[in-house]
């Protein structure tokens, strides 16, 4: 996963965890009568609710810890779900105490639960929050005994909440398009970076990178160079000489083991690597990619057909010989080969 989302979802986790935590702390002070007279005699009703709303809380705060310790992980999604649920939960009943026990208008708190869902799910994520909200407040209203509504507030908080959701979650969906567009324009010039441009395989600074990683393992190099690609290139055009090159880089790359690495290293020079691999293992698969890159390439209309010459260096299990030190051997091999086939 990008790291851009990474941060963004911690971000979120760690927002939500900062918010619960004041409004538990406020809770538990309520309880304990500590914020004046408003919290001196809870009804048990109220005392209730209120330690169901921090058991929630706690419960929504052990969700957000887990998300932020592992933003990629498989139930990262389910989790978020869930805390949504809790935080609508929490300001429902906020609201409903408020408004209906102790005639204040608190309505508007709903709007934080639109944002959270917002924040969290983007636009169907709002919509949801909103309609939720919305069908339990108006619910609520109707079977308490004394509402404090004004004429004509519910509508208007029904409509009100619609408005932020609309809005929230379009801005949502708008800033996750802009991060997914600055990921792929980073992922873009990550690969153009460490490959070549014109067959699309690693070039030499992404070959080294995976033979600093083989370290201490068995590895097989191959260097090859393609024999009569001159002459194509004088012949037909540079066109059809990348055409060529495109062409040898794919069945390099198609005819590779799991884990093996084919990069092209300059000009019609290209190199593979081969962790695990011995000697009767190299050339085996040096005599399959020569069957290969033999066969010709059609171009035009017209085919075109080039050899090769492979050059095999090996280094068995806890060797300390370099990248270098093998690729030496194996250009000596290969130029060895193709003065041989020249005579």
């Amino acid at each position: 996963m990008e790291p851009s989302v990474l941060r963004k979802r911690r971000t979120l986790e760690a927002a939500a965890f900062v918010a619960r935590g004041v409004g538990l702390v406020g809770t538990l002070l309520f309880l304990a009568g500590a914020l004046g007279p408003v919290s001196q005699h809870v009804p048990p009703t109220l005392r209730t609710s209120c330690m169901l709303g921090v058991l929630l809380m706690a419960c929504g705060n052990v969700l957000a810890a887990i998300n932020y310790r592992r933003p990629d992980g498989p139930r990262y999604s389910a989790y978020s779900v869930i805390q949504v649920g809790v935080d609508t939960s929490a300001v429902m009943g906020i609201v409903v105490w408020a408004q209906g026990y102790h005639e204040q208008t608190a309505w508007p708190l709903l709007i934080i639960a639109i944002l959270v869902g917002a924040y969290r799910h983007r636009l169907a994520g709002s919509l949801v929050v909103w309609a939720v909200t919305s069908a339990g407040f108006a619910a609520s209203m109707g079977v308490l005994p004394q509402p404090s509504l004004r004429h004509g507030e519910l509508p208007t908080a029904i409509i009100l909440g619609l408005i932020v959701a609309v809005l929230s979650g379009i801005q949502g969906e708008a800033f996750a398009r802009q991060v997914e567009e600055l990921d792929e324009a980073r992922r873009a010039m990550q690969h153009q970076a460490h490959h070549d441009h014109l067959t699309g395989l690693p070039n030499r600074d992404q070959v080294v990178l995976y033979a600093e990683a083989q370290r201490g393992r068995a590895l097989a190099v191959l260097v090859l160079d393609l024999n009569g690609f001159k002459e194509v290139n004088d012949t037909r055009g540079h066109a059809a000489g990348d055409r060529l090159l495109q062409e040898i880089g794919h069945r390099l790359a198609a005819g590779l083991r799991q884990g093996d690495l084919a990069g092209r290293i300059g000009g019609d020079e290209f190199i593979v690597l081969l962790p695990g691999a011995d000697e009767h293992t190299a050339g085996e698969l040096a005599a399959r990619l020569r069957d290969e890159i033999r066969r010709p390439v059609d171009i035009d209309g017209s085919e075109v057909a080039v050899g090769t010459s492979i050059g095999v260096a090996c280094r068995p299990a806890g060797s300390t010989r370099s990248l270098d030190d093998l690729t030496r051997d194996a250009d000596t091999a290969m130029y060895e080969e193709k003065t041989a086939a020249r005579r």
